[in-house]
């Protein structure tokens, strides 16, 4: 028999909640046989189910085959780089990813100092992780929102995005700009806390753990949500490694790895945290499981506050960046952002310029290979509420 050349997208039909664990090599779809329906999901807005495409097969509203499709965010950033010095390269990085936009520069600008040698100063290592903390504080409350609307619940994004202003205003008095930081920078960071900074950050921080409590009773408890979002995309911890899976996505089966407790770096080793994991890793149990990650952001930010040294350098010596040649050299550095490791490979030629950088985020995995294993077997409404749990950022896979 001569297979259909539309028969390219396969899986099992299954009712209800698939579980990862029900997949076996399916045969291909006939596409010519009338049974099936093709719909293409995105691109066709600026959220995570929107900045990519997802080629659905439909058998009724059972989702038989999904293929996930990318490329229509590529700004060719790792080439661009090649063409700039290295201080150039600041205004590229942090548009990488723009929910997180800080971790970029830090693993560029650590990178660079690892390569060159440099150390920066205690009082830019307590900087940096404070700025992190309130990168990724940032990125929960956004994220909290779009998991929230994703099952038709519009009053927690409302609360959640209208919070995370108070955040940004954090962010434009420490660096002046309330997306594009371009406050870590090789050596240092490039300034310190502004007079009164502490007490408003800390007010910030008990009005955003009233708004968790909030939440929680709000969206954790609904009915609807629980019925929605349990039981969809489980992840088992045969996965993970396979897969690749890290972060909260792993954490939520638990597996215990958290980069800031298995690898510390800048001031985590000093920092008072235990890591968050859960036992079932569907879509509520990686929701639940960002809300207290949500939690202990703010506990770290405090303590943060209460131990960044109040003066001292906040920048190494360094040599005139318009000129700077860094020596050759490789280097992998690595952080730990709000969807799990995110890294950065850098190589250098002793020139002005840097000779290769390859930028790997979580969402390459989650996206893609795991997107389309757990989609199968799923009632199309709830595709993007799956998508939203898997906390995947499709402009980090173009980059």
């Amino acid at each position: 028999m001569t297979r259909s050349t539309n028969s390219i997208i396969t899986g099992p039909a299954s009712i209800g909640h698939a579980s990862a664990l029900d997949f076996a090599q399916p045969e291909p779809l006939d596409m010519a046989s009338g049974k099936y329906v093709k719909l293409w999901q995105g691109p066709q807005h600026p959220g995570i189910t929107g900045n990519m495409s997802l080629e659905l097969v439909l058998e009724g509203d059972t989702i038989v085959g999904c293929k996930t499709h990318v490329g229509y965010l590529h700004r060719g950033f790792e080439k661009l780089m090649e063409r700039r010095t290295f201080i150039q390269n600041f205004t590229v990085v942090c548009r990488i990813a723009v929910p997180e936009p800080t971790f970029n520069e830090y693993l560029y600008s650590h990178a660079v100092e690892e390569i060159s040698g440099i150390e920066i100063p205690e009082r830019a290592i307590w900087l940096r992780t404070m700025n992190l903390e309130l990168m990724r504080l940032a990125s929960f409350l956004m994220w909290i929102g779009g998991m929230s609307s994703a099952f038709g619940q519009y009053t927690v994004p409302n609360w959640t995005l209208a919070y995370r202003d108070f955040v940004l205003d954090l962010f434009e008095e420490m660096t002046g700009a309330r997306i594009y930081h371009m406050y870590i920078v090789p050596g240092g960071v490039r300034a310190g806390l502004p007079d009164g900074f502490r007490k408003r950050a800390r007010d910030i921080m008990d009005g955003a753990e009233k708004l968790l409590d909030q939440v929680e009773r709000v969206m954790f408890n609904n009915a609807v949500f629980k019925a929605r979002s349990k039981g969809l995309g489980i992840i088992t911890s045969d996965m993970i490694d396979p897969y690749g899976i890290v972060g909260p996505n792993a954490r939520a089966c638990g597996v215990s790895r958290d980069l800031r407790k298995d690898e510390p770096y800048l001031a985590y080793d000093q920092l008072d945290f235990e890591v968050v994991t859960g036992s079932d890793s569907d879509a509520y149990e990686r929701a639940y499981l960002r809300l207290q990650e949500t939690r202990q952001c703010i506990n770290l930010i405090r303590q943060c506050l209460d131990h960044t040294p109040t003066d001292g350098p906040f920048q190494a010596d360094m040599p005139n960046v318009l000129h700077w040649k860094v020596p050759a050299g490789e280097t992998y550095v690595k952080a730990e952002c709000t969807r799990g490791e995110y890294g950065y490979y850098m190589v250098t030629d002793g020139t002005e310029f840097v000779r290769r950088v390859h930028v790997r985020g979580p969402s390459y995995t989650h996206a893609i290979a795991v997107m389309e294993r757990l989609a199968v077997g799923n009632n199309i409404a709830d595709i993007a509420g799956l998508m939203v749990s898997l906390h995947t950022y499709p402009p980090e896979i173009e980059r």
